[in-house]
Order: C-alpha cells, then sequence, then structure tokens
C-alpha cells in the first residue's frame, strides 16, 4: 500500500507540473510583458536604478580595406561590428520555460544603445544592420552589423610610397554621458587582430598591421580603434622611382654624345618632356594640402631641376659652336673678298702698264716718278700685311669659342655627376633608408 501511494503521488505532482510549465515563446514573451506595447523598454535605459551605468561592448572587426583616397584624406573599409549590453527586465528563468536560453526580439521594440562613429562620412545606404537583437535568460543582449565604412583620416605621406598609415575609428555616444553609459570591448586586441586577418576578404595595395582599442579613464563614453597598415610600394616604384632613376641616368650619358650631330639638345629636351608627364600623374594622385612636400615629390622635382639645368647647359654649349661656325664663315668671306682685290688690282697693274708702254713710244720724253711707285708698293704690303693679320686673329677666336665649349662640357658634367651622386644618396638614406 505504501508503494501505490508513493506512485500516486508521483504521478500527481507530473501532471501538476505539465499543468504549469510552457514549451511556446509566447508564454515567455507574456512573461516579459512583450506581447502588448510596452514603450518603455523602447524609450528608457535598461536599468532597475538610475545610478547603475550601462556598459555596452562593442568589438569591430575588419573584413576588407576597400580604398584610399589621398586627394580626400579618406579611407573605404568593410567592417563588422558586434555589440552587447545588459538589460535588466528582461531576465527569467529557463527552467521554467522547457530550457529556453535566448529569443531574438525586434530592434523596434527594445531600447538600443546611441552609438555613432564619430569620423563616418559613408551614406546611410552601405549600413547592413540586422533588425533583431538575441536576449538570453541573464538579460545579456547582442547584435551585430556590416557596413561600408568611409571615414576620415589625417593622411600622412611624407614616406609616399613607403608610408604606414594610422587612423582612428572612434566610437561615442550621442545623447549619453560617461555616467550612464560606457563603451568597452568583449574580446581583446589578440583576438580582434586574429580575427580581423582570417576574416579579410581584400586589402589592395595595404596590408593590416594591427588593430589596437583604446578606451581612457578620461572619456569612458567613448571608444577608439587604431587601424595601423602598410602600403605595398612595388607598383609605385615601377612607375615611378625607377623611371626618373633612369631618365637621369639617360641624361648623364646624353654628355657622349656629339655635339656636331645635333641631337644631344633634342635628347635632353625629350627627357624633360617625359619627366614632366610623370610629374603630372603625381599631381593626380597627393594631395595639394600638404604644408610640406613629400619625399616622392621631392625627389621628382630634384631630378626636374637636374635635367632642366643640363638643358641649359646644352643650349649653351651649342651656342658657342654655333658662333664659332659663324666667325668662321665670317673669316672665309673676307679672304674671298680680299682675293678679288688683289685679283683687280693685278689687272688694273697690267693695263696701267700696256698703256705706259703705248705712251713711250709716243712720247720718250715723259719719265714716270720712282718714288710714287715705290709708295705704291709699300701701300699695297701693309695692306696684305693688316689682312693676313685680321685672318690670324679671327681664325684664334673662332678656335677660342670651340675650346670654351668643350671646356665648359667637361666641367659641367663632372659638376653635374657629383650633384646627382649626392642628390641620389641622400634621398636614400633620408627616405627609402628610414623604411628598409
Amino acid at each position: 500500500m505504501t508503494a501505490l501511494r508513493t506512485l500516486a503521488f508521483l504521478s500527481l505532482i507530473g501532471f501538476s507540473t505539465s499543468q504549469t510549465s510552457d514549451c511556446s515563446y509566447y508564454s515567455l514573451l507574456n512573461y516579459l510583458n512583450m506581447t502588448a506595447s510596452n514603450s518603455v523598454l523602447q524609450i528608457m535605459r535598461p536599468v532597475k536604478s538610475w545610478t547603475n551605468s550601462t556598459l555596452v561592448q562593442l568589438d569591430m572587426f575588419l573584413l576588407g580595406i576597400l580604398e584610399v583616397e589621398e586627394k580626400s584624406q579618406t579611407i573605404t573599409t568593410h567592417i563588422w561590428l558586434y555589440m552587447s549590453w545588459t538589460n535588466e527586465f528582461l531576465t527569467w528563468n529557463s527552467s521554467d520555460f522547457c530550457g529556453i536560453e535566448e529569443i531574438t526580439l525586434p530592434k523596434s521594440l527594445l531600447w538600443i544603445p546611441d552609438v555613432r562613429i564619430n569620423e563616418d562620412v559613408s551614406d546611410t545606404g552601405s549600413i547592413q544592420e540586422s533588425l533583431l537583437v538575441t536576449v538570453n535568460s541573464s538579460g545579456w543582449m547582442y547584435m551585430s552589423g556590416r557596413q561600408r565604412l568611409t571615414y576620415t583620416c589625417c593622411l600622412d605621406l611624407m614616406m609616399f610610397p613607403f608610408d604606414t598609415q594610422s587612423c582612428n575609428i572612434t566610437f561615442s555616444t550621442m545623447s549619453l554621458n560617461e555616467k550612464t553609459i560606457k563603451l568597452g570591448t568583449f574580446n581583446s586586441d589578440e583576438v580582434l587582430n586574429k580575427v580581423s586577418a582570417e576574416a579579410m576578404v581584400t586589402m589592395g595595395e595595404w596590408d593590416l598591421k594591427s588593430l589596437i582599442t583604446f578606451n581612457g579613464p578620461r572619456a569612458r563614453n567613448r571608444l577608439r580603434y587604431m587601424v595601423t597598415m602598410e602600403r605595398k610600394p612595388m607598383l609605385y616604384v615601377i612607375n615611378l622611382i625607377v623611371p626618373l632613376f633612369f631618365f637621369l641616368i639617360l641624361d648623364l650619358a646624353s654628355f657622349f654624345i656629339s655635339e656636331a650631330r645635333g641631337e644631344k639638345l633634342s635628347f635632353k629636351v625629350t627627357i624633360l618632356l617625359s619627366i614632366s608627364v610623370l610629374l603630372l600623374i603625381l599631381q593626380d594622385m597627393l594631395p595639394s594640402t600638404e604644408k610640406s612636400l613629400p619625399m616622392i615629390a621631392m625627389y621628382c622635382v630634384g631630378v626636374f631641376a637636374l635635367v632642366g639645368i643640363s638643358v641649359l647647359e646644352a643650349m649653351l654649349v651649342t651656342f658657342l659652336i654655333d658662333l664659332d661656325c659663324y666667325c668662321g664663315k665670317k673669316a672665309q668671306s673676307s679672304v674671298n673678298a680680299s682675293e678679288d682685290i688683289q685679283l683687280q688690282m693685278g689687272d688694273v697693274t697690267e693695263s696701267a702698264e700696256a698703256e705706259e708702254r703705248g705712251q713711250a713710244k709716243e712720247d720718250r720724253c715723259y719719265l714716270p716718278d720712282h718714288r710714287d711707285l715705290l709708295k705704291l708698293i709699300l701701300d699695297e704690303l701693309r695692306a696684305v700685311r693688316e689682312e693676313a693679320g685680321r685672318q690670324y686673329k679671327e681664325n684664334k677666336k673662332r678656335g677660342c669659342y670651340r675650346r670654351l665649349a668643350e671646356i665648359t662640357d667637361h666641367v659641367f658634367f663632372v659638376l653635374y655627376f657629383s650633384a646627382s651622386a649626392l642628390f641620389l644618396a641622400f634621398m636614400y638614406l633620408v627616405w627609402i633608408a628610414k623604411v628598409i
């Protein structure tokens, strides 16, 4: 009889328990007072005492670095946000509801932390947030979302393209202070970096170095992420740095081109125009708001200045050679003119002698003056001497201009080679060696 009574009592307890427990979500929502409109849960911070602050844990993972715009100083990334907090009014005992540990509710029915990114300049269409919030039995809530984030960043382009950029993404509350809401992270920096590195889809020309969080004691309602990334410089080295270096080497090699062929100056001008094209390409890449010139701009301007001075020197040497040729042509024309004069004087002398012989037959009493004849011979000798001296001076002057051009070209080549070597050594030590 005792055993029968015990079995009857246990069956009665099981029957009563099955009548009181409910395994539906509706009973849980009824218990949480979520079936009817409850505006208090939407507008009020979910704490039972107003002195308690709400801790919002926010994790950001990088899924891709899409674009870095140097002109507008903006960076476009693909991020995944994970945000969690505690609602003290939405708690239950899971054993009373057949072990229901979590429930999903619409965001419109609950209070959501007003957290925004200060540097955000992207449009609202790029945000893909979930419309649902997951709540567990202890009141802990979490939600996630993806966003194509475009944010401002003060880019330091001094070492471009060997630069490393560190940009801040600051999360803050728009209407609440640190006494009511505090921001923090759920995972550590190591976990954030590891997950971001594994989930990274694309990085373009950049490498993600680190993702560090800062949450200072003075601004607990702010959470700052510092994203450090390094540029891949190989494309810029091939397209800008190496061509400029080759142009400088070609300009040095152009000193071995003969000036007589007349191709040296045109070759140097072609090199100068090619450097101008590279400068235009660089202008489209770098912003015009930099206070100091980036190293690559100094490199381009230095090469352009060296080649420009080389072109001016080639123009000076060409001018001196042309001046020497002009003096030579003038001397040759004067020699031809003097030969014509001497021939004319010889004809006049012969005709005068013939007339004198004819007149001597008619008038034998007439005798020419020997002093006048000697005077004429002396004048002719003096004229020939002056002409020979003038030709000697012109020939000497002609050779002087050519020698001056050769000396100028040789001296300038030594100075130009030394200046180019010093300039390249300086750029290597100040620019490339610091990065390597």
